[in-house]
C-alpha cells in the first residue's frame, strides 16, 4: 500500500464518522484533509464537499440521522457521538409526556418532509429542542432540507472539535 492509500486510509479512519454514518465525506475529501490541523478549514472542507454532492446523496445523509429521543435510543443503535449529544440536552431523561412529545412530533416531521428532525443539541435543553421541533415543523420542504443540512454541519463542526482534530495526523 502506498504512503498517500495509507493517509487516505488514516484520514478516513480518523473523520469517517463525523457525517453520520456517511464517511463517504471524509473519503471524498481525504487528499485535501492531508497535513491539516486546523480544525475550522477541515470543516469547511467536508461541509462543501455535502453542499456539492447530489440532492439524492445529501438526503441519504439527512435520512442517516436518527429521531431525537427516539426509538433508536431505547434500542442500543446510536452511535456515540449521537448518543452523547442526545444526552447532553437530557433527551435520555424525558418524562413520559416529553417522551410523548417528542415521538409525536418526530412521526409529524417525518410524515410531513421524509426525514427525521435534525438539530444540533449539544447542550440545549429538551423545552429549546421542542420549540424549535414546532417552529420547524412550519417550514416548506427546500427551508427545511437546506436547515437540516445547516444543523448537520453545525454538528459536524462540534464533533471535530470534541475529537480535538487539531492533534495532527500521524503520517505512516
Amino acid at each position: 500500500m502506498s504512503a498517500a492509500r495509507q493517509t487516505a486510509s488514516a484520514i478516513v479512519s480518523r473523520y469517517g464518522g463525523i457525517y453520520e454514518h456517511s464517511p463517504w465525506v471524509a473519503e471524498i475529501t481525504a487528499s485535501q484533509l492531508v497535513g491539516l490541523d486546523d480544525i475550522d478549514r477541515i470543516a469547511d472542507i467536508m461541509a462543501d464537499c455535502v453542499d456539492n454532492a447530489s440532492d439524492e446523496r445529501r438526503l441519504a445523509l439527512i435520512r442517516a440521522h436518527p429521531e431525537l429521543a427516539g426509538r433508536t435510543k431505547i434500542s442500543d443503535t446510536l452511535t456515540k457521538d449521537s448518543s452523547d449529544e442526545q444526552s447532553s440536552a437530557g433527551l435520555d431523561y424525558c418524562s413520559a409526556d416529553e417522551y410523548e412529545k417528542f415521538h409525536s412530533l418526530n412521526n409529524a416531521y417525518r410524515e410531513k418532509f421524509g426525514f427525521p428532525f435534525v438539530m444540533a443539541v449539544r447542550d440545549s435543553s429538551r423545552a429549546e429542542i421542542l420549540a424549535a421541533f414546532e417552529h420547524r415543523l412550519g417550514n416548506d420542504q427546500a427551508a427545511e432540507f437546506e436547515m437540516a443540512l445547516s444543523e448537520i454541519h453545525k454538528i459536524a463542526r462540534l464533533r471535530l472539535r470534541a475529537m480535538d482534530a487539531s492533534a495532527p495526523l500521524n503520517s505512516p
